[in-house]
């Protein structure tokens, strides 16, 4: 296998599953899984990785010739053809916006608040930001942790009801279990990490993972 290039599994999982195998995503992810990193180099590191995925899961956005004037001639270059939204998850989510803001200026930002029933595991939304109808054709969800994939499932099915007609989720960590899940619901929509971990605890929690995204972000 090629360094830097993505690894690409279709089978026993339904949707495309892509697990970065650049040098530098495997780097940053181990100084992110370690206790000791603190919450502004943690930060840090979500932004870093979540550039080098999105950089990985936008490579097939459909481009328009652009022509520009060049200080010595005519050129024909390229601009992005569709619109594309950013459906960060609160609260975990939001570490990664900026790192797509970086990438892709124009790009609309929606907000979904959804937090995860301690009792059941099952996601309970309390914000919604989506206007009355769709008005982006690419929608990227980012959420850094895929668990047991509820949150991730219930944010794709407002999204669907919205209108959207392109969807990719983009993370950092995600267990079998919550790929399965997400699949299993949404087989088209291609799923794009820098880490597929070993398994999930009895709480939840993805295991080796990092622990609690939103807890390390904000030093809560």
């Amino acid at each position: 296998m090629r360094a830097g290039r993505a690894v690409v599994a279709k089978a026993p999982l339904q949707a495309p599953l892509h697990v970065s195998a650049h040098p530098l995503v495997r780097e940053k992810l181990t100084r992110l899984r370690d206790e000791r990193t603190p919450a502004t180099e943690f930060r840090r590191l979500v932004h870093e990785i979540a550039t080098l995925v999105l950089y990985e899961a936008t490579a097939d956005l459909a481009l328009v010739d652009q022509p520009v004037r060049t200080p010595l001639a005519d050129w024909t270059g390229a601009r992005l053809k569709e619109k594309v939204g950013l459906v960060p998850v609160l609260r975990a989510g939001i570490g990664m916006v900026e790192a797509a803001l970086a990438l892709m200026p124009e790009a609309q930002v929606w907000h979904i608040g959804l937090f995860r029933d301690e009792r059941t595991l099952r996601p309970i939304e309390y914000y919604n930001k989506l206007p009355g109808e769709a008005t982006v054709q690419v929608c990227l969800v980012l959420d850094p942790m895929l668990a047991t994939g509820g949150s991730a499932v219930a944010t794709i099915d407002l999204l669907k009801k919205w209108g959207a007609e392109r969807i990719k989720y983009v993370g950092i960590i995600a267990a079998p279990e919550g790929v399965r899940a997400l699949s299993a619901a949404h087989p088209d929509v291609p799923i794009h990490i820098a880490a597929l971990d070993e398994r999930l605890n009895e709480k939840g929690y993805i295991v080796p993972g990092l622990g609690d995204a939103g807890d390390r972000q904000f030093g809560t």
